[in-house]
């Protein structure tokens, strides 16, 4: 995808470049590696780089696929070229931010509110109930995007899009019908934002990486989290004793693509130029299949026999304040750029 002068190809063969995976790996919007490998050439001064993306990825799902691989392909006259392929195996979640910073990838995947050290603006989306639809979270998004590319740059980053999860609910072994349901509750967590609300609530959290929740729930070390309905579709998790999925739509985290801003600014304007295109269809129809997957997969949840419904009016109230709470907290920590985010959002 990028000039090669840069790169060695390795006598070994193996792949010499990796990208993406990402945090929710179960879920329709993750994991991706991209690399050189040993079917790379030459075309046009370029190495032709492998895009290998996990089928059920929205953002694969999204843009790279069907014609807009082949689109990509040929009107980048073959320096582009992206097949699918499992993630992970080159960079775990949390480390390629750091890979697609540092040019070990030239290119990556993440899932946004996990960067929160790195910019407490990239946690804005996984703020509770800061935005419950998907009209709030589209208005959130323009609200923070410029301030959250210019923050990227300054890293040495180009963002391509950003793609949301379908709102976040509450899944749990147990029935919750009040506060006191939720004291001592293990809990999984995957940023700090979950480990915020856990604490604020009563529960007990632990930290889960998305490719570790079946099995925290089939052993007992977590019997309740806030995730999508999608990641619960995916990883069956009906199959390990979670019987309540409470849809309390409390956020919509997103997972963006960067680009090492060095490998960037060798492509030729027209390369660059053909890749922004295809990253804004990517957005619009992530976004699309986003809602699909909001309703789709809470149906799916139901047909596996699971309670699917609202949590009563007092425990809605709760969370709600918890999110009062955290969106005070966020704000101060993000300074007078989350104040301006805020209040162009509101």
């Amino acid at each position: 995808m990028f000039p090669v002068d840069t790169i060695s190809q390795t006598a070994s063969d193996k792949p010499i470049f990796g990208a993406i995976s990402t945090e929710p790996l179960i879920l329709c919007i993750s994991q991706f590696n991209l690399f050189l490998s040993k079917k790379s050439e030459r075309v046009f001064g370029y190495e032709v780089a492998i895009l290998r993306l996990f089928k059920s990825s929205i953002l694969l799902k999204s843009i790279f696929s069907g014609i807009a691989i082949e689109t990509l392909h040929e009107k980048s006259g073959g320096k582009l070229t992206i097949v699918t392929h499992p993630g992970g195996s080159l960079f775990k979640g949390g480390e390629i931010f750091r890979a697609v910073r540092t040019g070990q990838a030239q290119i990556g995947e993440r899932f946004m509110s996990a960067l929160g050290k790195e910019d407490p603006l990239l946690e804005v989306d996984s703020q509770p109930f800061l935005a419950t639809s998907y009209a709030d979270a589209m208005k959130l998004y323009k609200a923070s995007k410029d301030e959250i590319v210019k923050g990227l740059d300054e890293k040495g980053l180009v963002f391509l899009y950003a793609v949301p999860w379908p709102a976040q609910g509450l899944y749990s072994k147990k029935e919750i019908n009040s506060v006191e349901d939720l004291k001592g509750l293990k809990f999984r967590a995957y940023n700090s934002a979950t480990i915020r609300i856990a604490e604020l609530t009563g529960m007990a959290p632990t930290k889960i990486e998305a490719a570790e929740i079946s099995q925290a729930f089939s052993t007992g070390a977590v019997e309740s989290m806030i995730t999508s309905p999608t990641t619960g579709k995916n990883s069956k998790i009906w199959e390990n004793g979670v019987k309540y999925f409470y849809d309390i739509a409390a956020w919509f985290p997103k997972n963006m693509i960067i680009v090492n801003k060095d490998a960037w600014n060798k492509l030729d304007q027209a390369t660059k130029d053909l890749v922004m295109k295809q990253a804004a269809l990517a957005e619009r129809k992530g976004w699309q299949l986003s809602k699909q997957g909001n309703v789709g997969d809470k149906k799916a949840l139901a047909d596996a026999g699971m309670v699917v419904g609202k949590v009563n009016a007092p425990l809605q109230a709760h969370f709600e304040k918890v999110g009062e709470t955290m969106a005070k907290e966020w704000s101060q920590k993000a300074g007078s750029r989350g104040a301006a985010v805020l209040s162009s959002y509101k």
